[in-house]
């Protein structure tokens, strides 16, 4: 057949598959850069946290092994101490007032007026976690709050006073060697309740720890708004908790030590959201392990299962937590009835009516 001027010979059976195959292969080509691109936007954002991590951690990462526990250590401790197992040989009340001088007595007792007023609690940081949200203002009444953590010494006597049961991780009821003034740990939200009314005090409200961290230009930090390893025990830059005085360049703007790092500290309140908080109400749902049946035990898989219990809130962060969790914004939770080696607490009192603060 002929064509006129200018006009083209119309392709070849072959070429027509020819030209569909490069298309299909163009296509497929660009759908995998797409994905290639997806994937790499986000690999880079999770390298980016864990530059932020880096930058946050405190010892070289490449010890990591040799500093964390083993992961059911605090397990094994917590059923033997539900299961009451703990000895309680422990200390006479003479003994327990041994422990310390008389003037280490009179310093752990140290209380910090905070001044009554407003101040900004939560935070609308977009890395934070959505409990920790929204940024809200807060108004406290005056209050005092203990300058350092309970530590095992002053629990040891409230131990000898009232024959309440020691923390396991004290051998045979006493105080492991050297640990005099590190904060007490091992104890449930109830051991901390009831330690603080045998002082004549009470656990401090969320607002309350968090207040006396921030002070009211919403610090992040009990120092600033930048996170300096030096001035806290956290991520496992020593291993264990450390004495309650070790770190006094980590002071709040009152000068109350510790409530960054060191241990999470109960406080008296339920984990609830907060106003405006937008939060899925299951995260604040209390929720427990079960396994089924022998196939799932076997598996050792377990499913999360919903109960009528309300956690309580832990603050502060600690030794092994890592740096964000220390931001005294952040919100943890247990259980009441849970223990660990880096859950501790400290206390407040109310101040009479028409108390003077500065």
């Amino acid at each position: 057949m002929t064509f006129g001027k200018g006009t083209r010979t119309p392709p070849t059976f072959e070429e027509r598959a020819r030209r569909k195959r490069y298309l299909s292969a163009t296509i497929v080509t660009c759908i995998a850069l797409v994905m290639i691109g997806s994937t790499i936007h986000v690999i880079g954002l999770g390298a980016g946290r864990m530059e932020d991590m880096r930058k946050m951690a405190s010892y070289d990462l490449k010890e990591e092994k040799a500093r964390v526990r083993a992961a059911g250590e605090d397990i094994t401790l917590q059923e033997r101490h539900e299961h009451g197992e703990a000895p309680n040989q422990g200390y006479t009340v003479v003994e327990a007032e041994r422990l310390l001088t008389r003037e280490q007595w009179e310093d752990l007792a140290t209380q910090i007026t905070i001044p009554a007023g407003r101040f900004t609690m939560g935070t609308n940081l977009e890395r934070a976690d959505l409990q920790d949200k929204p940024a809200h203002s807060v108004i406290l009444p005056a209050y005092a709050i203990d300058k350092y953590l309970v530590t095992n010494a002053q629990y040891a006597r409230f131990v000898a006073a009232t024959r309440h049961r020691p923390p396991l991780n004290w051998k045979n009821g006493r105080i492991p060697k050297g640990e005099l003034l590190y904060p007490v740990t091992m104890v449930t939200w109830y051991d901390a309740r009831d330690y603080a009314a045998w002082a004549h005090k009470r656990l401090p409200t969320e607002a309350e720890f968090e207040k006396a961290g921030r002070g009211t230009d919403g610090r992040r930090w009990p120092w600033g708004d930048t996170m300096d390893s030096t001035r806290l025990n956290t991520y496992y830059n020593v291993g264990s908790a450390t004495n309650v005085n070790a770190y006094p360049q980590g002071a709040s703007p009152y000068g109350v030590l510790d409530l960054a790092g060191n241990v999470d500290e109960w406080t008296a309140d339920d984990f609830v959201p907060y106003p405006g908080s937008v939060a899925a109400s299951d995260l604040f749902q209390g929720k427990v392990a079960v396994q089924e049946n022998a196939q799932d035990r076997t598996l050792k898989l377990s499913e999360q299962k919903k109960v009528n219990r309300n956690y309580k809130v832990l603050r502060g962060g600690s030794w092994k937590g890592d740096p964000f969790s220390t931001s005294l914004f952040h919100r943890d939770f247990a259980f009441a009835n849970h223990t660990s080696d880096f859950y501790g607490f400290r206390c407040v009192s109310d101040l009479p009516t028409g108390t003077k603060t500065p």
